[in-house]
């Protein structure tokens, strides 16, 4: 029975049979080449073959070589200069390609899960849904949430805070703190690997970059503030309640000030910690450097006390304590909350 033979074993086999046939026609030509006699390649071999003489080398081919080589060493000596002259340029290029890199990722890191962008696997960056609660551009929204007080189990909806101002009153250390490790009996999981989460510290780091990109200017998140003026209460709820008052997040506030994810601030408490209106009205603005006393029984969580500008934002404390609201308030708003707070 004659088996099929399929087009790639045909051409397997022309290719095959030329090769065979080439080979056989190089060797019969090498056979039948004359005119040299065994032996001969002694005398005959490149390598046997007398050279140029002392005086042609030490002449003009030698004047060649040292004139090339001469030419080789000028090039080298004002190259490699002109090249690190260059390398700042190129340094900096670098590191703003490297950030727009990670700002691309943790773009598609914030985005919903069910987001029609495609994921990109290279910068190890896919949907992990922040957008559904912060907003498509971390304007804030709302989620619902499984609340358990008293041995009630309800679902309430709660307040989700805006994200694009987040770094005017956080620093960066303290921002992927809070991503790490959530914000215990809220919403906000854990979401760093070292918390229990799914994100590596990479694909944190390109999510802090991406928020960085989308926050307001100071001025920008100063002129949403001037809708509430010097009203102390007004500004006390939209910048400290959520924090100072329990229930505020799902809006169902208890006493005004009560304690929440920040500590009390009724009955005379502020009073008590800060007795000089001046020093608290210096801790809302610039927060308390890392580590130190503030008050009478305050440690610092947050940046240095001078950390007023974004550009000096460096090294910060841990957690995400007291923010600080240089940068999104007037320093009168700021009198107005210490006011309002001094009061409760």
């Amino acid at each position: 029975m004659m088996l099929a033979v399929s087009t790639p074993q045909k051409l397997g086999m022309v290719f095959a049979v030329a090769f065979v046939v080439g080979w056989a026609i190089f060797i019969v030509a090498h056979l039948k080449r004359g005119g040299v006699a065994p032996g001969a390649e002694i005398e005959l071999a490149p390598n046997r073959k007398p050279y140029y003489d002392d005086e042609q080398l030490e002449g003009l081919k030698l004047e060649r070589v040292l004139t090339m080589a001469l030419i080789l060493i000028i090039v080298l000596a004002v190259g490699l200069p002109l090249y690190w002259l260059g390398e700042p340029r190129r340094q900096k290029g670098a590191v703003k390609y490297f950030d727009k890199k990670a700002v691309a990722a943790g773009f598609l890191l914030f985005q919903p899960t069910d987001t029609p962008l495609p994921p990109h696997p290279k910068d190890n960056a896919i949907p992990f849904g922040c957008a559904k609660c912060h907003g498509n551009v971390g304007q804030g929204g709302s989620t619902t949430y499984v609340l358990t007080t008293g041995g009630t189990v309800r679902t309430v909806t709660w307040d989700v805070p805006a994200l694009n101002t987040v770094l005017l009153r956080y620093t960066p250390d303290t921002v992927r703190t809070i991503i790490t490790y959530g914000r215990a009996n809220t919403p906000m999981p854990p979401w760093g690997v070292a918390g229990g989460g799914a994100m590596n510290d990479q694909q944190i780091d390109d999510l802090v970059a991406y928020l960085q990109s989308i926050q307001l200017t100071p001025a920008q998140a100063k002129d949403l503030a001037a809708k509430y003026g010097t009203n102390g209460k007004s500004l006390f709820d939209a910048y400290c309640a959520r924090c100072h008052t329990k229930g505020y997040s799902y809006g169902e506030p208890t006493v005004s000030g009560g304690g929440a994810f920040g500590p009390n601030l009724t009955n005379g408490v502020e009073l008590r910690q800060f007795l000089a209106a001046t020093d608290q009205v210096a801790f809302v603005t610039a927060g308390a450097e890392f580590g130190k006393q503030y008050g009478t029984r305050g440690i610092g969580e947050m940046a240095p006390a001078n950390r007023v500008d974004p550009e000096t934002a460096g090294a910060a404390g841990a957690g995400g304590g007291m923010p600080y609201f240089s940068q999104v308030l007037t320093p009168e708003q700021i009198q107005a909350i210490v006011d309002y707070e001094r009061g409760l």
